[in-house]
């Protein structure tokens, strides 16, 4: 991970909310240009402030540091979804995963 991945991922998941630097920094609590010295790279949130961050961006920190993932809400839903089967279940949709997944190879 490089040092400019907590910045730029904070950018991506608040703009995917559609949220200001600013407007984003007084919800948190902090003075105006709080969220704008992280993205920049300026500095680094504490843990307590991260944990906040994580909490505004509805996305939990394993969430945060996976850029991988895009549609958060889907695979939250998924998860819920399934907890709830038995193992036979959770094969046969692992089973479908891995040929969807190969279709886009």
């Amino acid at each position: 991970m490089d040092k400019n991945f907590i910045g730029e991922r904070i950018s991506e998941l608040r703009l995917k909310k559609n949220i200001s630097e600013y407007q984003m920094s007084l919800d948190l609590g902090k003075n105006k240009s709080y969220i704008q010295s992280l993205t920049s790279g300026r500095s680094l949130p504490t843990m307590q402030s991260f944990l906040d961050i994580c909490d505004y961006l509805e996305v939990t920190p394993q969430q945060f540091f996976d850029s991988e993932l895009h549609n958060l809400p889907l695979i939250d839903k998924a998860t819920d979804l399934m907890k709830q089967l038995d193992d036979e279940d959770m094969l046969a949709l692992i089973s479908m995963l891995n040929r969807l997944a190969l279709k886009r190879k």
